[in-house]
């Protein structure tokens, strides 16, 4: 599959997620909900259209709806929740169910919740990972909380086939359900090393795995605080000189992830972790 759209602008990407919140402005608003979020024991299944009050029903059908009656034997009058990715939640009840879906009512108003302030965008080059390790790597961003994922084509991992985007897709909704996230990562289409450069031109902070750089952490000390930006993880083999040259100049910061040779998936995993840490280290603690 050949990159799609070459030079989306970072800056996009901030206001796709703009406006899928304004989407949902007549919602009730909360934002200290959002660290209760995982805390909540009902069974929580994705929606994408909201009933948009108290009594209003929505409709449930496909994988959703197979997975309520047929896998968890759920039936009439059992409580459950609905999110739309978008940060959309309300809880419910099942209202009836027939051969072909059934009928979800809302018990309290739904409730908007606002996205974290950490926002982290992963580029990486995944493409060529064999088995079940891209959706690992997919499955672990989604639960570490990035903001979105974009598989990286580069000299070395050149390509990515449409159906592990399907599948991939699949993945996130499935992680998003079971770590309890309210907002969906978004995964993008694939993208050239070239289109990358004008979204790292833009951003703020953009670091890039490079074997035997400077520490993670003696870079991010160094850093002005941010609460976004862009990491940027190279295929099996590494990126070419070609490709980090052209990184630096547009602004990247290479940085180390210690002595070993780490795996694309491992590396992905350790950078968004440690910058996830690093924002939250940042964020005034609640009373």
């Amino acid at each position: 599959m050949q990159a799609l759209g070459g030079g989306y602008r970072f800056a996009e990407l901030l206001q796709r997620s703009w406006r899928r919140s304004t989407a949902l402005r007549s919602f009730s608003s909360s934002s200290s909900f959002y660290s209760d979020q995982s805390r909540g024991g009902l069974p929580r299944f994705f929606s994408e259209v909201l009933p948009p009050s108290k009594g209003g029903i929505v409709r449930v059908q496909g994988d959703e709806f197979w997975h309520m009656t047929k896998i968890l034997r759920l039936s009439v009058n059992d409580r459950v929740e609905l999110f739309n990715g978008k940060g959309g939640l309300v809880e419910g009840s099942i209202n009836g169910i027939d051969r072909t879906g059934l009928d979800f009512i809302a018990l309290e108003d739904p409730k908007l919740v606002l996205p974290q302030s950490s926002r982290w965008h992963v580029f990486a080059a995944f493409g060529t990972l064999k088995g079940g390790r891209a959706d690992w790597l997919v499955e672990k961003c989604t639960e570490l909380g990035a903001s979105s994922v974009t598989p990286l084509l580069t000299e070395r991992s050149p390509s990515i086939s449409e159906n592990r985007v399907d599948r991939l897709q699949r993945v996130i909704l499935a992680a998003a359900k079971q770590c309890q996230r309210l907002h969906e990562m978004t995964l993008n289409p694939p993208t050239t090393i070239d289109s990358l450069l004008p979204i790292v031109t833009q951003s703020k902070l953009s670091l890039v795995a490079v074997a035997e750089a400077t520490p993670v952490f003696s870079v991010l000390t160094s850093s002005r605080k941010e609460s976004t930006g862009l990491m940027i993880i190279g295929p099996e083999g590494d990126f070419t000189e070609k490709e980090l040259n052209m990184m630096r100049e547009a602004g990247a910061t290479a940085v180390g992830l210690g002595p070993h040779r780490l795996r694309v998936e491992t590396a992905t995993i350790a950078l968004l972790a440690t910058l996830m840490l690093w924002s939250d280290s940042e964020r005034p603690s609640e009373p």
